[in-house]
């Protein structure tokens, strides 16, 4: 082994950690042995949110320093990247899943079995995990809706709060129930077990659920995909339900000097904590004293979404069904037409 790596004892694995002083947020000073040790203080918590599950790494091999540029579909180019298919070289130990993409294109993707997994994707600078809201047994069918409660511009997180307590309501009418964490920034999402179902019916649900809660909060939420329509209010991102779409898991770290983490929640603490209260050194002591307050999660019987499909089916015998998929995805049946509306007026005024 070379000098400058170590070896970490995980579960009934050695997991190699390579250049373990590296550090990674220089304005709190920690290092990847201080990120590693932090995913398996929390391993159980964070193997729960991802177990078998499909996950895209976000990869900071060089640390969160100043100057940092994470790469994009729009430019290739940076010192951080997603990495969705497997590396070449994964070890045996490592399950696997095959995933479909929007384009039909399929790869093997990372399916985290054990915290062992978890270390050695840290191993290779991942610091955000984004799971499928799949299993890798039946990567086509989704037994997790998500609900992305994205504060605009003029909005903050007491806003999202205040729309995620409103949620909670329209899930339970709903028959649902849902678990809320921080995102890791100023929103909040909320993760809702359900029966398998596929993703455009996943979408549907999430899009109706997101209706109904704007149709309550009509000044302070909002599920218009065009950013010119949003204005000072909550947005429901129902595309991140689309399939092959990124939403950090539960403890992972967000790529911000501070070292941020998407921190589970207790419905209790909605409205009443502070998003930058969630470090990689409190969620340390906190861990150490709660545990993982999504332990409930694999023990809760999983909801019919039936009422929020039956919803959308409501709302489009009234005209407002489909809505927009993101930009890089094939046409897809019965969606609108993706022009922005203050383009699209002047178009027709052409």
């Amino acid at each position: 082994m070379a000098a400058d790596a170590i070896e970490l004892e995980v579960g009934e694995r050695a997991v190699r950690l390579s250049s373990p002083g590296k550090v990674y947020f220089p304005e709190v000073g920690l290092t990847k042995l201080d990120v590693a040790r932090y995913l398996i203080a929390v391993g159980d918590g964070m193997l729960s949110a991802l177990k078998d599950r499909p996950t895209t790494m976000e990869r900071w091999p060089g640390g969160v320093v100043e100057g940092a540029v994470l790469a994009t579909r729009q430019d290739g180019h940076g010192d951080a990247f997603y990495q969705k298919r497997a590396p070449k070289g994964t070890p045996d130990w490592v399950q696997q899943a095959r995933i479909t993409f929007p384009s039909g294109r399929t790869a093997n993707a990372v399916a985290p079995a054990d915290v062992a997994t978890l270390v050695w994707m840290v191993n290779l600078g991942t610091l955000r995990f984004h799971a499928w809201p799949v299993r890798a047994f039946d990567t086509d069918a989704v037994d997790q809706l998500r609900i992305d409660l994205d504060p605009q511009p003029g909005t903050d997180h007491t806003d999202a709060s205040r729309a995620a307590l409103e949620l909670r309501d329209v899930l339970a009418e709903a028959g649902l129930t849902g678990f809320p964490k921080t995102s890791g920034g100023r929103g909040l999402h909320v993760f809702v077990p359900v029966t398998p179902l596929d993703f455009i019916e996943a979408r549907h649900a999430t899009i109706a659920l997101g209706r109904a809660l704007a149709r309550r909060m009509p000044e302070r939420v909002t599920v218009n995909w065009w950013k010119e329509e949003r204005g000072e209010r909550v947005f429901v991102d129902f595309n991140q339900m689309a399939r092959d779409r990124l939403m950090a898991s539960a403890y992972s770290i967000r790529p911000v000097p501070i070292a941020r983490v998407s921190a589970p929640l207790e419905w209790e603490e909605v409205g009443r904590v502070d998003p930058d209260a969630f470090t990689i050194p409190t969620m340390l002591e906190r861990y150490a004293e709660r545990g993982d307050v999504w332990s409930a999660y694999d023990d809760t019987e999983p909801g019919d979404p039936g009422m929020a499909l039956q919803w959308y089916g409501e709302d489009a015998e009234r005209g407002e069904g489909e809505l927009p998929y993101p930009p890089e995805y094939p046409k897809m049946p019965g969606e609108p037409p993706r022009v922005q509306p203050s383009r699209a007026r002047r178009d027709d005024d052409a």
